[in-house]
């Protein structure tokens, strides 16, 4: 009988789709497409997780953001054409309080 080396995490685990780390769900922000202010497709914040439609999940960092932008994961990890807009989560990151807190690994 195969005996797991790592411990599994509680809960359900998700990829960051900007760093490609794996982290617990609650640790990572959900986006799903959308439309932005001006009715253009946009990746929308979806901090409680219930917004319709395929959702991707991403370390609430602005550097896993722009990670997630040069990678071009956003269209890929959502399954949409190429167009996207990235401002609406920007600005849920720029007012988010914790955005600079790098420290995934400090829970037990």
């Amino acid at each position: 009988m195969a005996h797991p080396s790592l411990t599994p995490a509680p809960g359900p685990v998700r990829t960051c789709i900007g760093c490609r780390q794996r982290a617990a769900k609650s640790e990572l922000l959900r986006v799903v497409a959308g439309a932005g202010a001006d009715g253009q497709p946009a990746v929308c914040p979806d901090p409680a997780g219930v917004a319709p439609g395929r959702g991707a999940h991403l370390h609430p960092t602005t550097e896993c953001l722009d990670q997630a932008v040069r990678r071009r994961a956003f269209s890929r990890a959502l399954r949409v054409q190429e167009g996207l807009t990235v401002a609406p989560l920007r600005e849920h990151l720029d007012t988010s309080t914790d955005t600079t807190d790098r420290n995934w690994s400090s829970s037990s």
